[in-house]
């Protein structure tokens, strides 16, 4: 499969317009090559005239213009652009479409509520690794809520729940009185409750989606000093969540710009979407949040390229390779003969590896050439910083951390875990030091291994001693990993050709 030609797509909601550029590659993977977002607060005129001002008018069609020229630059001649809760609602939301076709050639669709949480839900989960439970997508405007079974979105609710909304409707004090807390609290649960929602079973998972989620979701990240930058995949607790929304309610919006992670464009917003997102959690006895960074535009993109989502095994492969693909260091051979090897001695060594480590390893084994493309020597950093930095699709936060950690590792135990923390800590130790030691072997071995011949890797295991023979071993000294082995495994380590 070739890369496929850029697909643009805008989204114009309640809030805020977003162009997001994207690009299918080889292994499958929609890759982002422009995004940009701009605030345009369109619910403020519906919800008070039901009609969009000249102002709203002026300044969209403003920034759609400039979504036009980077889409140009980009060389993207697909464009999708649809709108949502704002332009539904306008009185004169056509006439705006049609005065947007007329000027700029740009065809907008207007999606229904039921469109949008379905849409919301296949880009929302896709890239998570979710089964089932409910997935809730709260934007300026309105909130959706679509439950999921086998990773396919199923019944979707839309209610006018949004954070713009809501923060305009009830919170008009600076900061916000007890009452109108209590109002908009009220008000939520009233709402909600139509929907008669069961609560989540003990499989189910709930799963964010939408600016204010990803928002609160990063507050808490800067205030644990969280090691991954990127929010997709983040679990938010709901005492975390209760902390925050306390937080967001005492300050006024002036010191509240002030509060780490908090965006300038959502302070105005943001107090009435985590009022909502607590209420919800409480009415479906939510424990916590998964925080997807992806929804409609990327439910868009998928629903371009099949009606079924992939399993998370797919998900994760295609991002691996993706990841991997992107450097001209990588050897596909290479890291295939490598993560046979480590996973070879891994299985000799224990009969039944817990699933968390074998796939940490595997992964490692497969990424690690990637640190080449910086530098030979530090190729094991490199590569550790790299997984941690960069999207890896349908993995959680803690198997991302175990992969860079077992690649870290592998070069230099006394890396530690404090850059880690607080993902993971002390207890994984064990477990992390025994995968990257055998991640230095198995690259030591491929190292030495002729290229073009397949691997047949023996192990012989004893109490006292692990015999590795191979082809090309029987000049190697072990060193660096013989002493490491022994104190890690309890057993001598030799090789013989």
């Amino acid at each position: 499969m070739r890369t496929s030609e850029p697909l643009a797509i805008i989204d114009i909601g309640s809030n805020s317009a977003r162009l997001v550029i994207y690009q299918r590659e080889a292994a499958g993977q929609f890759r982002i090559l422009w995004s940009a977002r701009s605030p345009l607060r369109l619910v403020r005129d519906v919800d008070r005239d039901r009609r969009l001002s000249l102002e709203s008018i002026a300044a969209t069609l403003r920034v759609l213009t400039d979504f036009r020229a980077m889409i140009r630059a980009s060389g993207a001649r697909r464009v999708v652009a649809v709108a949502t809760a704002a332009m539904r609602d306008a009185d004169n939301a056509q006439a705006l479409m049609r005065q947007v076709r007329s000027e700029l050639g740009l065809h907008i669709g207007l999606i229904d509520a039921r469109e949008e949480a379905y849409l919301g839900a296949l880009g929302g989960i896709r890239a998570l690794p979710v089964n089932q439970g409910v997935l809730f997508d709260l934007g300026g405007g309105s909130i959706q809520i679509v439950r999921f079974n086998n990773r396919r979105p199923g019944d979707a609710r839309s209610l006018p729940l949004g954070s713009l909304r809501l923060s305009q409707a009830f919170l008009r004090h600076d900061p916000p009185s007890k009452h109108e807390i209590r109002s908009l609290r009220k008000y939520v649960q009233r709402t909600l409750a139509e929907l008669r929602m069961p609560q989540l079973s003990r499989s189910d998972v709930l799963v964010g989606v939408g600016g204010t989620i990803r928002n609160l979701a990063k507050i808490d990240a800067r205030d644990h000093e969280y090691p991954i930058a990127r929010i997709h995949g983040y679990v938010l607790s709901r005492l975390r969540l209760a902390e925050i929304v306390d937080l967001l309610s005492r300050r006024r919006l002036r010191s509240a710009k002030g509060i780490a992670g908090l965006s300038r464009e959502r302070g105005d917003s943001i107090a009435g979407g985590a009022l909502a997102v607590e209420v919800l959690l409480e009415v479906l006895g939510a424990t916590e949040i998964i925080v997807s960074g992806e929804g409609v535009r990327e439910g868009l993109v998928y629903s371009s390229a099949s009606k079924r989502l992939p399993s998370i095994d797919a998900v994760r492969r295609a991002a691996v390779l993706s990841l991997a693909g992107r450097f001209i260091t990588w050897n596909a051979k290479w890291a295939e003969r490598r993560a046979q090897i480590a996973l070879k001695l891994l299985h000799s060594l224990e009969r039944t590896p817990g699933s968390e480590v074998r796939t940490s390893l595997e992964h490692a084994a497969t990424l690690l050439d990637i640190g080449r493309s910086v530098d030979f020597f530090d190729r094991y950093e490199h590569a550790a910083e790299m997984v941690m930095n960069t999207e890896l699709d349908g993995f959680h936060h803690r198997e991302i951390a175990m992969i860079s950690a077992v690649i870290a590792n592998a070069d230099d135990e006394d890396i530690g875990f404090s850059q880690y923390r607080p993902i993971l800590t002390e207890k994984d130790a064990a477990s992390v030091q025994r995968a990257a030691i055998l991640l230095r072997l198995a690259d030591e071995i491929e190292q030495r291994w002729p290229k073009r011949e397949s691997v047949r890797l023996n192990c012989r295991v004893t109490r006292q001693e692990v015999q590795i023979q191979g082809r090309g071993l029987a000049g190697w000294s072990l060193q660096g990993v013989a002493s490491r082995f022994e104190r890690l495994f309890g057993r001598r380590l030799s090789v013989r050709s």
